[in-house]
């Protein structure tokens, strides 16, 4: 695709284009709602979002490096951002014994509150998802998985933890189009995952 999607003649005679446009749009309604529960707690939206990771994700993932490969920006940045949670008495930092320049980073009481309360700021989108029906939820989750896997392949995201970056998916076996050989289960498209506890990335 040579022609901008933000070119109104292209973006009307194109349905691809209407669809990267709409998913601009989208992408701005996130940031919006995001800016809002920052400004209510005196927050930046990296801030949120790392609070909110912090509140759903294990211990081997609330490192700086993992935080800094999760959001696609540099170890330095992530080490700002845990300063100023520190600061605010949101996180605690717990140090390795046998390194004591690595730590994982744990919410304060505090911390679970904020990230608890903000991690809801998606909600006006279920208004509009409910009124899908099943087939056509199925079909729009397994596009946008698709759109993700790609972009990952792409070099423009990295770390994914969905099923189809995991080490135990297996596409077309024998017993489904999507299978998973941890679970050994048959994957409906509704059971595919964006983010899974149990993912181990695979090579390539």
């Amino acid at each position: 695709m040579d022609k901008s999607p933000f070119n109104l003649y292209n973006q009307n005679s194109n349905t691809d284009s209407r669809i990267v446009a709409a998913l601009e749009r989208i992408s701005q309604a996130f940031r919006i709602m995001l800016w809002k529960e920052s400004k209510e707690f005196s927050l930046t939206p990296i801030q949120i979002q790392t609070l909110i990771f912090l509140l759903n994700h294990s211990e081997e993932k609330r490192t700086i490096t993992y935080l800094a490969r999760e959001f696609n920006i540099t170890k330095a940045t992530v080490s700002d951002t845990i300063k100023t949670l520190s600061q605010k008495e949101l996180i605690t930092k717990e140090y390795q014994q046998e390194d004591t320049r690595s730590y994982t980073i744990s919410l304060t009481r505090k911390g679970h509150e904020i990230a608890t309360k903000t991690s809801l700021f998606t909600k006006e989108l279920f208004t509009p998802l409910k009124k899908l029906g099943t087939y056509e939820k199925e079909n729009f989750l397994l596009n946008l998985i698709e759109i993700i896997h790609h972009l990952r392949k792409a070099g423009i995201i990295n770390l994914q933890r969905m099923c189809f970056t995991c080490l135990h998916y297996r596409p077309n076996h024998s017993k489904g189009k999507h299978f998973c050989n941890l679970l050994n289960i048959k994957l409906g498209t509704t059971d595919l995952r964006i983010d899974c506890p149990e993912h181990e990335e695979k090579a390539g």
